[in-house]
């Protein structure tokens, strides 16, 4: 967000972080204090936001992670590639086939569709310089988690294959089906796992979400450890609720965090979690200093 509009915004009677109060009851913010000298990140951690989470424009979006010092917006449509470029940013996994999270690769019904959207995208993040697309399981709809494996693994082989030509990874992510996506079939660890054990591929990998598997399975660090192999991209979010990743809630994320770059993890830690503060950015602030360890 421009440094003029992050005024405004806190302006209307808003105390944030590292505000300096005066003695009435409004607060006074200085622009250029949005990220001040004390706030320049580490560099150990490659800092990226989901673009859903802030109900704003992307530009503005940008223009604040460009400023905090992070390096990607993500899960962006191709046609908003360009607009985070412009900024010296880059997308660190991009939206994949529009079916929907419940319609995935585990339903052979949804097979050809799939690959036909895939087929276009991944070249099309290829020449971009995008190095991930997401992609979902979809719900169980009465099979079994074998059955889903199975068709997971043929579903998603032609698509492996056309990533492999242009060195670009498919990254499924591990959701919870107990509170936010009932059903859904890629909702524990070792079943991504396999799967990829199964695919065998370099090029598919797994997102581990770690509001997601805190719910599901917990033990996130020995998780991680255990799986690191499989993992190519991690999401954030608090628990309970999804919100700040601060001390209102039960993760400690520096612990986790180190633990992510203990394993050698090289990509991006992403901030997926939804803000409930009065001013998102300083949220996003805050949430991206807690990880940079």
């Amino acid at each position: 967000m421009k440094r003029r509009k992050v005024v405004s915004e806190i302006a209307k009677g808003i105390t944030i972080l590292g505000v300096a109060s005066c003695s009435s009851t409004k607060s006074i913010i200085v622009a250029d204090d949005f990220v001040s000298e004390k706030d320049k990140l580490k560099g150990t951690v490659n800092h990226s936001v989901c673009k859903w989470c802030y109900r704003m424009p992307l530009e503005e979006l940008a223009e604040a992670a460009q400023e905090i010092g992070m390096q990607s917006i993500e899960l962006l449509e191709p046609e908003e590639w360009d607009v985070v470029e412009k900024y010296g940013l880059t997308c660190a996994i991009s939206n994949g086939a529009n079916l929907g999270i419940p319609n995935g690769f585990n339903n052979p019904k949804n097979h050809a569709e799939l690959l036909r959207q895939y087929e276009a995208l991944i070249p099309n993040a290829a020449d971009k310089g995008i190095q991930q697309i997401i992609c979902f399981s979809g719900n169980k709809d009465g099979m079994t988690y074998e059955e889903g494996l199975e068709n997971s693994a043929a579903g998603l082989d032609p698509v492996i294959k056309l990533a492999e030509k242009h060195n670009i990874r498919i990254v499924m992510e591990l959701l919870n089906s107990k509170v936010d996506h009932k059903d859904y079939m890629c909702d524990h660890t070792a079943w991504g796992a396999q799967l990829a054990e199964k695919i065998g591929s370099p090029q598919f990998k797994l997102l581990y979400d770690i509001y997601h598997m805190q719910i599901m399975e917990g033990d996130v660090i020995r998780t991680i450890q255990d799986n690191h192999q499989y993992i190519s991209h991690y999401h954030t979010g608090g628990v309970p609720g999804r919100n700040e990743i601060d001390t209102s809630q039960e993760l400690y994320y520096p612990a986790i965090v180190k633990a992510i770059l203990d394993t050698g993890y090289k990509g991006y830690v992403s901030q997926e979690f939804i803000p409930k503060g009065p001013v998102p950015l300083e949220s996003l602030k805050q949430g991206v200093m807690i990880c940079d360890i």
